[in-house]
């Protein structure tokens, strides 16, 4: 079995080891002057998609990210990976500060219909929001078999079997292609783009569309009230035996 092209989404998140910071007026989190990155999960999406065409069972490795100019710089990274060429879908103010699952779920499934894709690969989900639903959403609009949080990809008998992280264990499904395929975070360990890769990915093409060019609604119906830090922890209490632990239990209302 041959892939002739799979998508890769790539987005572009407030880098991991930055600690984030409300907003005064509660509206949202800091963004201005804080470093971004690729989702980690989407590195493990582009890694799998890569290492597919290393395999020679896929001919073309797209990325796909939307959002502002900022995330060129994302697809960037995807193409020193290894990726071939990338699309920016052109993504900015308040549609870019509602765009949710939903709407990148639409982007995504109107992209596969145009670029005539095999395969969708993403991140099971992207750590800013932590939705866990544009890989099931875009599945439901393309009405492709979907496997999700995959820790193993194969090739067998013409069909992808992926092997997928659940509560009780491991499961592994069979897909016919058209599919789609969320990465968990033991599916693979993302290569580090070496130099003449990063220098290669400048020649590499990006092809930048609008959500009006792709014939997408990118409105959202969701609206954020308010976004809230997490209550900052107490000190805890330190008990000399079991029953100092029953009575500070009784005392907190525990048990």
């Amino acid at each position: 079995m041959t892939v002739t092209r799979i998508l890769v989404g790539v987005k572009r998140v407030i880098d991991y080891a930055v600690k984030i910071r409300v907003k005064p007026d509660r509206t949202g989190v800091v963004t201005d002057g804080v470093k971004h990155s690729m989702n980690p999960f989407c590195e493990i999406a582009v890694e799998e998609a890569v290492r597919l065409k290393e395999k020679k069972l896929a001919q073309e490795v797209i990325a796909v990210s939307c959002g502002p100019q900022q995330c060129q710089e994302t697809i960037r990274t995807a193409l020193a990976m290894g990726a071939d060429r990338g699309i920016h879908v052109a993504v900015t103010g308040k549609d870019y500060e509602a765009l949710g699952p939903l709407q990148v779920s639409k982007i995504l499934a109107a992209i596969a219909k145009q670029q005539k894709v095999d395969l969708i690969l993403l991140g099971k989900q992207a750590i800013d929001g932590d939705w866990n639903q544009t890989g099931q959403m875009t599945a439901a609009l393309l009405d492709w078999p979907q496997g999700t949080f995959a820790s193993e990809v194969k090739v067998e008998d013409k069909k992808l079997c992926v092997t997928r992280e659940v509560d009780g264990g491991l499961e592994t499904v069979s897909l016919t292609l058209p599919a789609i395929v969320t990465a968990d975070l033991r599916l693979n360990e993302p290569r580090y783009a070496t130099l003449p890769n990063i220098m290669k990915a400048k020649k590499k093409r990006i092809e930048q569309v609008t959500v009006e060019e792709l014939g997408v609604d990118v409105r959202s119906k969701l609206q954020t009230v308010s976004v809230e830090e997490p209550p900052h922890r107490t000190a805890g209490v330190r008990v000399e035996n079991a029953e100092q632990l029953v009575a500070q239990l009784r005392e907190i209302g525990r048990i």
